[in-house]
């Protein structure tokens, strides 16, 4: 998540292009990895139920009569809600360390580091956020404590993210504490299609959407075999891992739902249901995104890669997961997403979120009210320090733009980038790290 103003994110650095931009074929895996709908095989036809039209919930007339989480077949709707659960903040109680950043064309970085404190008072899941909070209220409180860059730290955020519905429509109330200023002020509620300051996250890639805001369908499916990709200039990260500390990972060993996810293929790959997810006009007025393109696990329906576009149909952003199982407990429903990367096609900008330091907690009555109120911002008292080592120093160890697989699914997908960004796209596949434009400051 980023920072409330983007504002000093940090050091700024400079990373030289190469002298001239090499052309290479751009795909990365064999492309009869997907199939469309037509071309299902027998398991994936079994599991899938093409009707458009359900019963509904008697006393919720926008979500699906059949109990939750449903069971297989299912229908593109069903999907839909199931990826729900997967938002950017996850739907239970626990505290993290947020390290984020942005990249530009021509190599500079933005980067900051917040600790999260995230509480879903007795909420857990999709389900504890339809049922357990009614439209209008407030369903949870997030507290955001900045610790880098140092001229950001003790900058603080409060969030009251709300339950909404197409007639209670504020999304979120929040508070912003400036140490300079030694003030709390309450910030109007941005547009929720909005990208932070100098970042490719709107504050819907943060709070999520909800399901039933979206027109859902089923074009195919697909094996993946990799999400965010590191670049051959970092070959080890360290992360920090909840019972473990600091713990240094060959960058080549992390895979795309972790280590302990059972539904890898032999051959390394997720198999995944892809959706097309259609904003409603009704639900979400004057919206700049039209549609979405989704990569989903198929077994726990895990967002592995969104695809954005806009209302002329181009492509503006793709969203890609690192997920880990970090709440065992739930099962397949305790994935996180530790880590994000979002590349905005139009600026060329590459983010990246990381929630390292992912710890579990369940906040006692008193901490709720000391901890998640605006007086508590004032105190500049950071309750439990989360490190993290994260953060990139070089550009060059910057992740790489995702892939593009421009053959798949060509009816619902418009992969034409500007000739500029495609030169410097097939530049970084050949070159195995990102390369940045041509003329700038070396």
């Amino acid at each position: 998540m980023n920072s409330e103003s983007g504002k000093g994110l940090g050091r700024t650095l400079i990373y030289g292009c190469l002298p001239g931009l090499l052309l290479v074929t751009c795909s990365a895996f064999a492309a009869d990895s997907w199939r469309t709908v037509a071309n299902f095989t027998a398991e994936e036809r079994a599991l899938y139920d093409p009707a458009t039209s359900t019963p509904r919930d008697t006393t919720i007339p926008y979500i699906p009569a059949e109990p939750y989480p449903f069971e297989a077949p299912y229908t593109a709707e069903e999907m839909g809600f199931r990826q729900a659960e997967f938002v950017h903040i996850s739907r239970w109680d626990y505290l993290m360390v947020d390290a984020f950043g942005v990249v530009t064309s021509s190599g500079y970085i933005n980067q900051g580091a917040s600790v999260g404190y995230i509480d879903n008072p007795g909420q857990t899941g999709l389900m504890g956020y339809i049922t357990g909070t009614k439209p209008g209220e407030v369903y949870g409180k997030w507290a955001m404590y900045d610790v880098f860059p140092p001229e950001s730290e003790n900058t603080q955020q409060l969030w009251f993210p709300a339950r909404t519905d197409i007639e209670n429509r504020s999304k979120m109330d929040f508070f912003v504490y400036s140490p300079s200023l030694r003030r709390v002020r309450r910030q109007p509620e941005p547009r929720r299609d909005q990208r932070f300051p100098d970042n490719s996250q709107t504050f819907d890639d943060v709070l999520g959407r909800d399901p039933w805001e979206l027109a859902w369908e089923v074009i195919g499916s697909d094996t993946l075999y990799e999400t965010m990709r590191f670049p051959s200039t970092r070959q080890t990260i360290v992360l920090n891992i909840d019972g473990q500390g600091f713990v240094e990972k060959p960058t080549s060993s992390i895979k795309m739902m972790g280590d302990d996810c059972p539904y890898y293929r032999a051959d390394g790959g997720l198999d995944a249901w892809v959706l097309k997810a259609t904003t409603k006009p009704e639900w979400l007025p004057d919206y700049n995104e039209k549609y979405y393109v989704l990569w989903l696990e198929k077994n726990t329906f895990f967002p592995l890669r969104i695809e954005k576009y806009g209302k002329d149909g181009r492509l503006m952003m793709v969203e890609e997961r690192l997920g880990d199982k970090s709440n065992p407990a739930l099962g397949d429903f305790g994935y996180a997403s530790f880590s994000s990367m979002y590349w905005n096609v139009d600026h060329d900008l590459i983010g990246y979120s990381f929630h390292d330091g992912h710890t579990l907690r369940e906040w006692t009555d008193e901490e709720v009210e000391m901890i998640f109120s605006a007086e508590f911002m004032r105190r500049e008292w950071l309750i439990e320090p989360i490190k993290s080592q994260v953060l990139i120093r070089d550009p060059a160890e910057w992740f790489l733009r995702p892939h593009l697989y421009p053959e798949r699914f060509p009816g619902h997908r418009n992969m034409t980038l500007s000739p500029e960004i495609d030169a410097r796209y097939r530049a970084q596949e050949a070159a195995g790290r990102v390369v940045f434009e041509s003329g700038g400051d070396h």
